[in-house]
């Protein structure tokens, strides 16, 4: 038993935790968002105010078309905002750091004689034969 609350207790099972519960949260927000504002704002132009409301009945069964156009709206606005909060982001960073990685220009090469590393810059006392 010891074994497992030092599990729960590591830094990524607790990051983890907190990552479920404010996506929770978020998912929410969004629905809400959805709801309450984007699908009303689309049916001014369109004429219905809400998506629910589309439902075809065929055999006494009902299929809710609506709430498929409200989840697909949900998907699109979470998935852009992930792109453009996170993804973008972190891909302009790992793109930054990659740059002043490759621009440091190495500090050691190759002998071509005995094959060891040795420094790029050519010391004065040096008797190998230019390289």
């Amino acid at each position: 038993m010891d074994g497992f609350k030092k599990f729960l207790m590591r830094g990524n099972v607790l990051d983890l935790a907190v990552a479920v519960i404010t996506g929770a949260a978020f998912a929410a927000i969004i629905g809400a968002l959805v709801k309450g504002i984007i699908t009303p704002f689309i049916g001014m132009f369109g004429g219905i105010p809400d998506f629910s409301a589309w439902v075809i009945t065929i055999n006494n069964s009902n299929f809710l078309i609506g709430e498929f156009v409200n989840a697909v709206f949900y998907f699109v606005i979470v998935a852009a905002i992930l792109y453009f909060m996170v993804i973008s982001p972190v891909n302009r960073l790992q793109a930054m750091t990659a740059r002043q990685e490759a621009a440091a220009p190495p500090t050691t090469k190759e002998c071509p004689e005995c094959l060891s590393k040795v420094p790029s810059r050519p010391r004065s006392a040096c008797t190998a034969p230019a390289h």
